[in-house]
Order: C-alpha cells, then sequence, then structure tokens
C-alpha cells in the first residue's frame, strides 16, 4: 500500500439501530474474458446494507472494488464479462432483471458518482441541460420542471450562483463545482442507494474535505443507503458506518467502522494502517507493506495475500480460509484468526513456523 496521508481516524458515529437489510449481495464473482486470458475481478463477495448506511470498501488499486460497485448498475460490457452470485437491492435482483428494467433503476433507485466529473459529464451540454435530462428521463415531466429541478439540486449541492451555473459547460467550472454537478445529477431522481467511485481523489484536500461533509450530510439528510469506495483510510473513518476491505477480489475483513479500523484483524487490514500517516503518530517510521498484489489471471492457491505476508505459514497457501466471525457480525478470512469470548482475535503462528514474506 502507498503511504497515504489522512487525517486522524476519528470515526463517524455507528448506525443506530439494527435494520433488514435493504442491499444483499451474495457470493458475487465476476470475471472478464477475452482471447488472451480470463481476469477473476471478484471473487465470493458477500454483504448486506441497511437503509441509510454507509459502506466504505477500501483496498489497494486493482482490488475489485470498483467492479464490484459497477456490478451493482450492470455497467460491464455483456460480451466480456460474466456474472454470478445474487445483488438483491430492495427486491430487485439485479443479476436477472430485464435490461429495461435495469435502465429505470439506474438514477431512480441506484445511482452514481464517478471518479472524474471530467469524462462522466458531456463537455458539449449545460450543467442544467445535463441534470435537467435524468430529471425529464426518468420522473417524465417538461423540460421546464426539469430545469426548475437542476436549480434546486444545485442550491442543495452549494453551487454558488447556481442560476449562472446552469448556462455554465463543465470546462468552465472548477474541479470541486464538477464534482458538485456530479452529485447534483446523481441525487436528481432521489436515490435509495448512492454509489461513490473514489469522487474525491481529484480534487485538492481542502475541497475533498468539503465534498465528503456535504456528501455525508446529503446521506443522512436523504435518509440514502451508500457505498463509497476509496484506497484512503481516513476518509472510510470520517463517514463509514460498515467498512470492508478487499485484496485480489476478495472481501477479507468486514464489519462495524469501529471494529475493523480500531481493532483490525486480518494481516492485511493491520498493515495498511501500519502503512497509514496519522496526526498523533506523524515523525514516527512507517511499515510498507512488501511485494506487490497478485496477477488476476493467475491467483495463487489458497490465501492471496500469503506470499507478502510476514505470519504466512505452508496452510495459508493450501487453501482459502473461510471467514471467522464475531457475535457483532465483524469477520476476517486468515487461518491465525479465531473467535474467542465473543471477539475476534489474531493469533500469529510462532515464528519457527513462518514463511518469509
Amino acid at each position: 500500500m502507498n503511504q497515504i496521508q489522512t487525517p486522524d481516524l476519528t470515526l463517524a458515529e455507528p448506525a443506530r439501530a439494527k435494520a433488514a437489510p435493504f442491499v444483499k449481495v451474495r457470493d458475487l464473482k465476476v470475471k472478464f474474458v477475452s482471447r488472451e486470458a480470463t481476469v477473476q475481478a471478484v471473487n465470493g463477495v458477500s454483504f448486506d446494507l441497511a437503509r441509510g448506511e454507509v459502506l466504505c470498501v477500501i483496498g489497494e488499486s486493482g482490488s475489485g472494488k470498483s467492479v464490484m460497485m459497477r456490478s451493482l448498475l450492470r455497467l460491464h460490457p455483456k460480451k466480456r464479462s460474466v456474472i454470478e452470485g445474487s445483488m438483491l437491492v430492495g427486491d430487485n435482483e439485479i443479476t436477472t432483471v430485464s435490461d429495461k428494467k435495469m435502465t429505470e433503476l439506474r438514477g431512480s433507485t441506484i445511482s452514481m458518482i464517478f471518479q472524474e466529473p471530467m469524462t462522466a459529464l458531456d463537455p458539449l451540454y449545460t450543467i442544467g441541460d445535463q441534470i435537467a435530462e435524468t430529471v425529464m428521463r426518468h420522473q417524465k415531466v417538461d423540460r421546464d420542471a426539469g430545469m426548475k429541478r437542476a436549480l434546486e439540486l444545485l442550491e442543495l449541492v452549494r453551487v454558488p450562483s447556481p442560476e449562472r451555473r446552469l448556462k455554465a459547460y463543465p470546462h468552465e467550472l472548477s474541479g470541486g463545482l464538477r464534482q458538485r454537478a456530479m452529485i447534483a445529477v446523481a441525487l436528481s431522481c432521489n436515490p435509495s442507494l448512492l454509489l461513490a467511485d473514489e469522487p474525491t481523489t481529484a480534487l485538492d484536500a481542502s475541497v475533498q474535505i468539503q465534498v465528503l461533509v456535504l456528501l455525508r450530510k446529503l446521506q443522512r439528510e436523504l435518509g440514502m443507503s451508500m457505498i463509497f469506495v476509496t484506497h484512503d483510510l481516513g476518509v472510510a473513518a470520517q463517514i463509514a458506518d460498515k467498512v470492508a476491505v478487499m485484496y485480489a477480489g476478495r472481501m477479507i475483513e468486514y464489519g462495524e467502522a469501529r471494529d475493523v479500523l480500531v481493532n483490525p484483524q486480518h494481516p492485511y487490514t493491520k498493515a495498511m494502517l501500519a502503512s497509514t500517516v496519522k496526526d498523533q503518530h506523524k515523525g514516527e517510521a512507517l511499515e510498507a507493506i512488501a511485494g506487490t498484489p497478485p496477477d488476476l489471471r493467475a491467483l495463487p492457491p489458497g490465501c492471496s495475500f500469503a506470499p507478502r505476508c510476514k505470519f504466512a505459514v505452508d496452510a495459508c497457501r493450501a487453501a482459502m480460509p473461510e471467514p471467522v466471525s464475531d457475535a457483532r457480525g465483524h469477520y476476517a478470512r486468515c487461518i491465525g484468526v479465531e473467535s474467542t469470548g465473543g471477539a475476534l482475535r489474531f493469533a500469529a503462528p510462532k515464528p519457527e513456523l513462518a514463511l518469509a514474506g
């Protein structure tokens, strides 16, 4: 993991009450097939998300975070991708609904904020036209009503001089304002599930904070569920109710944000935290994670992190361990993790048994 400058891990407030899941993903597998190779991008991911909860998915680039999330919108090319498992959003099984139904769900039930607004926004149309078009298509209203709603949305996401910005083209706005415009597009039809694919990565640090605060505020006010993909642990700590850690297409640790970020159990999660700059530990040496992620075209047998793990033993390379869970739903996929007294505990192998990392 790269050494990432993040703010102090001041955790968001946890969800206040247990609720029935609005999003249920079970054993999701996504692979991309070409003449040259088959890429196993997502390998058996499962999780639940209740209404109004925020799930942050963290991990290195290429770990399958964005592929997993885009599967919920069925954005992968049909001819080159194979999706298995179940993705239930409300009463809709995403893997089997018709193309027509999926088109209806996009925007109205599930919406997405992309990483780079300059590639997501059409440079030939004004911001107002692009927001209004989404409203007109899904809510079956005329252009006047669509533009009125567009103005309301720009005000909602705190774009200054919103009347003037309606007539602006994407290249005429700063990066932060373009991202706010993208948020306005995503919120235009009051979605129940908001997907955010590293929406602050290309922004300056001060603008990142503004956008994060805005997203969290809007998510709470509108009662949306949200899946937020990031590689920044500080971001996850600030906005997440739940955290999922992905590595080589697998979800290797998952649970309440406080459990995963304060009491990590998987060696990869521990290593990410150790390689992250935190305000209260400035000046201390960081622990870099040795090696590189595996090739998704030829995953190693057993635990994919074993070749980089300083605790790995022969058994780690033999078979992928099953997740071990505690009473709170915190789980980790590691042979060294056990559930003791209702909590997870990592018991490192004896040094003489450990293989070189």
